[in-house]
Formats: C-alpha cells, structure tokens, sequence
C-alpha cells in the first residue's frame, strides 16, 4: 500500500493545473455580449407577447365570471370552451418558445455555440502552450474548493482571444 501511495505522490507532482473564469471570459468579449443582447431582445418580446395573452385570458375570464348567471346554458359552454382555448394557446407559446428544446433554446445555441467553441480553442492552445494538464472552469458547476491566483489563466485566455 505505502508503494502504491508513493508511485502516486511523484507522478500528482507533475501535474499543472489550471483554472479560467468563463464567465469574466463571455462578459468581455464584444460577440458574446451582441448574442446576449439579441437573446435579451427576443425573449422580452417573447414574454411581452405571453404578458398580453394572460391579461386578455384574465380580462375575458372576470368578464365570464360577470355575465355567466345571466347567459344560457348553450352562450356559457361556448365561452368556457373559448377560454379552455385560449389557455391552451398561451401554455403552447410559453413551451414553444420557452421550453426545454423551444426557440430561445435553439436561438442560444446558434448564437453562442460559435463563440463557446473559439474559447474552447483559445483554452486548448493555452493549456498547450503553457504545459496544462487540466483547465477547470472556476464558474460553472465544478466545485473548485481553492484556486492559488497564479494559475487563473483568464486574462490568457482573453489575451488570446483579442489577438484573433
């Protein structure tokens, strides 16, 4: 056992770890910000329209509530069905364009995988260039418990993307 930990120890030595910052990363580059801006302007309007589909289901709903003792049994099916309706257009919009795999989705991923994909490139060649064996992404869901500052290698990462 104490062989195996020692042959361990030598060779974890070795290793050069480093760690970026994706988001500092996306927030400085001008492309990432124009896609998010864009994303930003589609889902506002996305939601603007959803916003008037439920005040008009609620507007037409208190008017039902209204009227519904005075209306025929025939008039009150027909608004009910009317309003089933409606509620069922609104919950398709909101998956439609807000769902798992819905538009905005789709839109994401057209807009920034392109620019996921030069910075994949960009930390690839600086962990070559700097002898890296792992990069962690210091703001996703990897729990890096300490980082030491001198293996932050965004502003490399930055300095490299402006170079292109």
């Amino acid at each position: 056992m104490l062989l195996v930990c020692a042959a361990v120890i030598p060779s974890s030595a070795q290793m050069k770890i480093g760690y970026i910052n994706s988001e500092a990363i996306m927030q400085q580059l001008p492309e990432a910000q124009d896609a998010q801006k864009q994303l930003d302007g589609v889902s506002t309007d996305w939601q603007n329209e959803l916003t008037k589909m439920q005040t008009d289901l609620q507007h037409r709903f208190e008017d039902y509530d209204k009227k519904k003792l005075i209306m025929s049994d025939k008039r009150r099916a027909e608004v009910e069905k009317e309003l089933q309706d409606l509620e069922k257009k609104m919950v398709d919009f909101r998956t439609a364009k807000f769902g798992a795999n819905g538009e905005l989705f789709t839109k994401q991923n057209e807009l920034m995988k392109p620019i996921q994909d030069k910075v994949f490139k960009a930390v690839k060649d600086v962990a070559d260039e700097g002898g890296y064996d792992y990069v962690f992404d210091k703001s996703s869901t990897t729990l890096l418990m300490y980082s030491n500052e001198k293996n932050d290698l965004t502003s490399k990462i930055l300095a490299k993307l402006q170079q292109k």
